[in-house]
């Protein structure tokens, strides 16, 4: 049974959000008039347009960061200001679905549990394949993610604000560009002993549209070179939802296809190893296949599968390179000394 007694502060960093607001408040503010959240607090991080005032009109409490520090920045802000039990992180480009804070409550109810996360639903804003395909593979993996994690998503996902303050809060000194801070985040809370939940039914839209070109950056800078250093410093690949040892096989599995397509020119009878391959690929994918199928139509799910090789090969790449930087080339110790 979902434990009533726990009170929900929403927390929500908004940096530039004014055109946002009136899409993800709404539904916030309907939980505080019905009495299934304390607050809504709304941490503006300096933005040079309306996005504070608009909130304060639409029934939000304002905080306003000293200087533009991240979303992390904002975050711990609220933190210290919030008066709930239980911070609700939601993102200001993600529209929390009504029934948030029941899912949140039942999950608390659980012994020992410190935090719990969900995912985005299956209608993202962006109607292009690829933004409907990024957004459609976080949640194909947080699905089906193992429902004890040792990670955490900030995006649409609760802590009891007492253990966040004892672990710290997010680390924006080694995060200064918003990134991993959350993932970092739920290493420690996981240290501590205490659980981490990840609840499907705990929901929101996301209204971010992809791009290849902002998805490569975002992917590459923000999230695969520092998730790989941090697991390579601390405690190597974990059973996670895209680190898992199922997608490790796939990914090594895109990495021959590559190889096979890239031999094509110098060995041109080896044609049948390159679609042997790719044949190997769909069916390792054949559940991520039906389900982007499911979604967009087989020529949606065909292209979502062939730029899902190209995921996995850089993704690979990136996380081996991060291994030879940390054993090879100095970055162990300067590592070690940073945690210390």
């Amino acid at each position: 049974m979902p434990d009533q007694t726990l009170s929900i502060s929403v927390v929500m960093p908004a940096y530039k959000a004014e055109h946002l607001l009136p899409r993800v408040l709404p539904p916030l503010i309907g939980m505080l008039q019905s009495g299934k959240v304390q607050e809504v607090l709304v941490v503006d991080d300096q933005s040079p347009d309306e996005t504070a005032s608009l909130a304060k009109q639409m029934g939000a409490t304002v905080l306003t960061t000293p200087v533009n520090g991240g979303p992390g920045a904002a975050r711990n802000l609220a933190a210290e200001h919030a008066k709930g039990d239980v911070l609700w992180f939601v993102d200001s480009d993600v529209i929390a679905w009504p029934d948030g804070p029941d899912h949140i409550r039942m999950a608390m109810a659980e012994e020992n549990v410190a935090a719990v996360f969900g995912s985005y639903d299956d209608a993202p804003d962006g109607q292009t394949w690829f933004s409907r395909y990024k957004n459609l593979l976080h949640r194909y993996h947080h699905q089906r993610a193992r429902r004890e994690a040792r990670t955490f998503w900030a995006g649409c996902g609760a802590i009891r604000r007492d253990v966040f303050l004892e672990v710290g809060g997010f680390d924006v000194k080694t995060y200064k560009v918003p990134s991993i801070e959350d993932i970092e985040l739920g290493y420690r809370i996981a240290e501590t002993g205490r659980r981490i939940l990840v609840e499907p039914q705990l929901q929101g839209k996301h209204l971010k549209v992809w791009t290849m070109r902002n998805s490569l950056s975002t992917d590459i800078y923000c999230r695969a070179l520092p998730w790989a250093r941090l697991m390579i410093s601390r405690e190597g690949l974990t059973d996670d939802l895209n680190t898992s040892m199922a997608e490790r096989v796939r990914a090594a599995i895109a990495g021959l296809l590559l190889l096979s397509v890239l031999a094509l020119p110098f060995w041109p009878g080896s044609w049948p190893l390159p679609m042997g391959l790719f044949a190997l690929a769909f069916l390792a994918n054949f559940d991520f296949v039906r389900t982007m199928a499911g979604h967009g139509g087989s020529w949606f799910a065909f292209k979502c599968l062939l730029y899902h090789q190209f995921y996995y090969v850089y993704s690979a790449a990136i996380y081996v390179w991060c291994l030879i930087e940390y054993h090879l080339l100095g970055q162990k110790q300067k590592l070690r000394v940073r945690r210390g």
